[in-house]
């Protein structure tokens, strides 16, 4: 599983491309992007979602397509966190993201904790999420080195997501893992641009624990559209579509969706 998405936006009859996250192998990205007919040459910046190599790996291969053009990458401080996972069948340490690496390969970085407005304010990256729900809690599995010793680590601070408004529909909410909580992020969409109108969250959703709690509060939310992806998971997109039936669309790579 590895999670890549290209936005392409329509200002003023200019159309505008931008990255959000790589996927998880050096060639898979320019591979896909190849078999789609889509020239990385067009891509105006990437924002990456978080830290976890799932969501990065893709960017040697688009550094070797590229070469040195100084695109900028826009991510969270705590992006080169170094983590592990572990579950009951044992520990395992996540490779970390290299910013040495990265820039020498021709990328700019861009660290904010805070949200950053792109394509003269037609895009929003959401920077840190406030967490207000109850129930979405992170997963209990995670760990991050704090100076001198791993430490629980179950909020994963660098997860953002990246919003839109689709002209008489209301919000999209792209997520990359939604570590956050996707009602979370939600929530917080709502308060960061003023729309109250959900139109569609597309996305990793990542709540497999708290399945009921998670559909019930975006039930209530009301979207149109409902398209989860990557590590949502078989149980979690089958209630999605057994209790959203109106909204649920299916998801898999390559495809297409023109809101």
């Amino acid at each position: 599983m590895a999670n890549s998405a290209l936005v392409e936006i329509e200002i003023g009859g200019h159309r505008h491309r931008i990255l959000f996250d790589a996927g998880v192998s050096p060639d898979g990205l320019v591979d896909n992007l190849d078999r789609l007919a889509i020239s990385p040459e067009t891509f105006e910046g990437i924002v990456l979602s978080h830290g976890h190599f799932d969501h990065v790996m893709g960017l040697e291969g688009l550094a070797r397509r590229l070469g040195r053009r100084n695109l900028p990458v826009m991510i969270h401080p705590e992006f080169w966190t170094r983590r592990r996972v572990v579950p009951p069948s044992g520990e395992w340490e996540l490779p970390v993201p290299s910013r040495a690496r990265m820039e020498d390969s021709g990328f700019s970085i861009v660290e904010d904790r805070q949200p950053s407005i792109l394509f003269e304010g037609a895009l929003l990256i959401t920077g840190e999420v406030d967490r207000t729900t109850e129930f979405e809690q992170g997963m209990s599995i995670h760990q991050a080195w704090r100076e001198d010793g791993w430490r629980p680590d179950p909020l994963i601070l660098d997860d953002q997501a990246l919003l839109l408004e689709v002209a008489g529909k209301g919000l999209v909410v792209l997520t990359g893992c939604g570590h956050s909580g996707i009602i979370n992020i939600i929530r917080y969409a709502k308060r960061l641009t003023g729309l109250d109108r959900l139109y569609a969250v597309i996305g990793g959703f990542h709540f497999e624990p708290i399945i009921p709690q998670t559909i019930d509060a975006l039930g209530a939310e009301r979207p149109q559209v409902v398209i989860p992806a990557h590590c949502t998971g078989w149980r979690a997109s089958s209630q999605l579509a057994l209790q959203l039936p109106d909204a649920f669309i299916p998801n898999s790579v390559g495809s297409r969706y023109e809101l």
